[in-house]
């Protein structure tokens, strides 16, 4: 697989397989300082190393990448704000105004930046010329699912905001 996030695999062979990605909506003025990110993260999960940490000027979070290496996983967190998240939250606003609640639904509308959550496993590395990729995953599991939505949720309560499964259309939490 080519390293579009610029985490290879640490020479290891190994590629990462995309699983599935989560997004935490909120207001832009709501940034979190990358010290906060790295401390909601490192309270989430003690056995999560974070690598690649990066901010802007002002100290502002932009990405980080998390490595669970006892699961085979990885979690690619990255900040985006403007028109683009603002046109994915007010659709999403109208596809999910029928579960939403009131205030979810108006903190939904009110975003304009988002933490995208990316999750991937790592799988063992294929010959570049078999006719079917490699379909076991290195160890068992993979990430326990506990630990990544806890991830989104300290996300989620660092930026005050509201963490959506986007292809499934749920709120998390």
């Amino acid at each position: 697989m080519d390293d579009p996030f610029g985490f290879e695999s640490a020479g290891s062979g190994d590629d990462l397989e995309w699983l599935e990605t989560y997004v935490v909506f909120f207001e832009s003025a709501a940034r979190p300082t990358l010290t906060q990110v790295e401390s909601a993260i490192g309270e989430a999960g003690h056995r999560l190393r974070m690598e690649r940490l990066k901010a802007n000027d002002d100290g502002q979070f932009k990405s980080v990448l998390v490595q669970a290496a006892e699961d085979n996983a990885a979690i690619d967190i990255r900040y985006e704000e403007g028109d683009a998240v603002s046109d994915r939250a007010m659709a999403l606003a109208k596809q999910l105004r029928e579960e939403l609640e009131g205030e979810q639904l108006a903190q939904l509308l009110r975003s304009d930046a988002w933490l995208e959550v990316m999750h991937f496993q790592r799988v063992a590395a294929t010959d570049e010329w078999a006719d079917e990729p490699e379909e076991d995953f290195m160890g068992p599991g993979g990430l326990d699912p506990a630990t990544l939505i806890t991830v989104v949720e300290a996300l989620a309560r660092l930026t005050g905001g509201l963490p959506i499964d986007p292809e499934a259309g749920e709120v998390l939490i």
